[in-house]
């Protein structure tokens, strides 16, 4: 992409304990942000879902949106290395080599920010500016727009989960009731780690501890 051209980074799906974690993108010519602002792009959890859908499909007109996902057990490796963070930085850096922009804003997972930028740039093997900060989904626009393209392609994914399941699976975070519900009914049995769930995730283990406490309570004389 030419050097004009500015990126933002963010993810989506980073704490649930079911689905992908979802990195997306969104590319655009500098001269053209305010068109961002017409669109009312925003940090994507300040919008409604369909207002989200509706912003989504309008940001295909003005720029390039691209997604890359993070299955369950990837996430649980990582997790056993102390390393999501790293996965993550690993994704974005993946992002910007793919998109190739002149400047690459990205919302910073690490609590030292400019650490986390400059990881993501040696990773992403691209010589553009990677400017990293928190909350840039909510201060810098392209990142609004890249973290309403990441919520929204998760959110898809969850629908087509559940589809492929044949079972309501809800948002796939530990407070909704919906995603509990299906979790209680569709635990692993010990040792199996099926693609869609977070192994590592303490709501996986306490299900799974009190499903052996209830196989243990019904063979208690």
């Amino acid at each position: 992409m030419a050097a004009r051209t500015v990126l933002g980074v963010d993810e989506a799906g980073r704490g649930p304990v079911l689905g992908p974690l979802i990195v997306g993108g969104f590319a655009m010519d500098e001269d053209r942000l305010e068109i961002l602002r017409e669109l009312g792009v925003r940090d994507s959890k300040e919008l409604a879902p369909n207002d989200r859908e509706e912003i989504y499909e309008q940001l295909g007109r003005y720029g390039r949106r691209e997604t890359i996902a993070l299955l369950p057990p990837e996430i649980d490796a990582a997790v056993a290395r102390g390393a999501l963070n790293q996965l993550e930085a690993r994704a974005f850096g993946e992002m910007i080599g793919r998109m190739r922009p002149g400047r690459s804003y990205v919302d910073a997972c690490d609590a030292n920010a400019p650490r986390f930028g400059a990881l993501v740039r040696r990773l992403s093997r691209w010589e553009g500016e990677v400017v990293s900060r928190h909350k840039a989904d909510r201060d810098i626009r392209v990142v609004g727009a890249a973290s309403i393209v990441a919520k929204v392609v998760r959110d898809r994914a969850m629908v087509a989960l559940g589809k492929e399941l044949g079972a309501e699976v809800g948002s796939g975070y530990q407070t909704d009731p919906v995603t509990i519900a299906f979790l209680k009914e569709h635990l692993p049995r010990a040792g199996e780690r099926p693609y869609w769930l977070r192994a590592s995730w303490r709501t996986t283990a306490r299900l799974m501890a009190e499903r052996s406490a209830r196989t243990l309570d019904d063979f208690t004389p």
